[in-house]
């Protein structure tokens, strides 16, 4: 793979927001490592990409649930000689399960899978952005992190942990060269409802709720490359995020507890 341009790596890149950031920086010139589960989804995504825009991409089938993942990527780029400029950390789920039930395997891979391999993938990749002078990084949150808490969902709070962790990692790696942003978006039109199981009660909110994955990915990389630490996109998402931050902890929990549209 040819180093003369920058290389994206993008996790849970087979579908939804992690391919349109694919399509996005294919356009931009930027050549690709390509991870997620579904390998036939990839290697048709990484055909129709260098047809299409002239780039380099590489695709990588891994599981990041499993712990080993994060190293086995970063193995094989070693082996390729690819050095990573971009992660875009998009991969993730969110289990439509209650917390008393649920079988701690289930829940310990939502914690590896969005958590875990987030934090270790950015603690592999920059020092060597940080050595070259240059690096882009976007986390995949939500606009779940700014919202009152949910029963049975892990989901908020590991999202509250990746805007946290996000802005943390800007704060020590900006002066380098290195930007780091977290990504919040709200309701976004994927396959993400589907899998979790949620589509009937998500698909019932009102469309002015809704945004397409395109959009949502050209804000979230304006945003990196502007240096913001956070991306909020959408502007109704925008209203949302800054009016429920502020409001005290007893009335967020009441909130979050008697509005939540998947309470089981």
């Amino acid at each position: 793979m040819s180093n003369t341009r920058h290389t994206a790596l993008i996790t849970g890149a087979s579908a939804g927001i992690g391919a349109a950031f694919a399509h996005h920086l294919a356009k931009e010139g930027y050549d690709l490592l390509l991870v997620a589960r579904r390998v036939e989804r990839l290697q048709a995504l990484q055909e129709e990409l260098e047809n299409a825009h002239g780039i380099d991409c590489q695709v990588f089938g891994a599981d990041l649930t499993d712990p080993a993942a994060p190293k086995a990527i970063m193995d094989f780029a070693t082996r390729e000689k690819i050095h990573i400029d971009v992660l875009i950390n998009n991969a993730g789920l969110s289990g439509n399960y209650t917390f008393a039930e649920a079988d701690w395997q289930e829940l310990g891979g939502e914690i590896q899978l969005m958590i875990t391999a987030v934090t270790e993938l950015c603690h592999l990749v920059a020092p060597g952005m940080k050595a070259r002078g240059w690096g882009r990084i976007i986390n995949l949150s939500s606009i779940a992190a700014f919202a009152p808490p949910a029963a049975s969902l892990l989901y908020t709070a590991i999202k509250s942990y990746v805007l946290n962790l996000s802005q943390s990692l800007d704060m020590e790696l900006k002066p380098h060269g290195v930007h780091v942003t977290a990504l919040c978006p709200g309701f976004t039109r994927s396959e993400f409802h589907d899998v979790m199981g949620t589509k009937d009660e998500a698909y019932s909110l009102p469309d002015i709720l809704w945004q397409d994955a395109d959009a949502v990915v050209a804000e979230g990389w304006r945003a990196v490359e502007k240096g913001k630490s956070v991306c909020v996109p959408g502007n109704v998402n925008k209203l949302v995020a800054s009016s429920i931050r502020p409001l005290p902890m007893k009335l967020r929990y009441f909130m979050g507890d008697k509005f939540n549209p998947f309470k089981h």
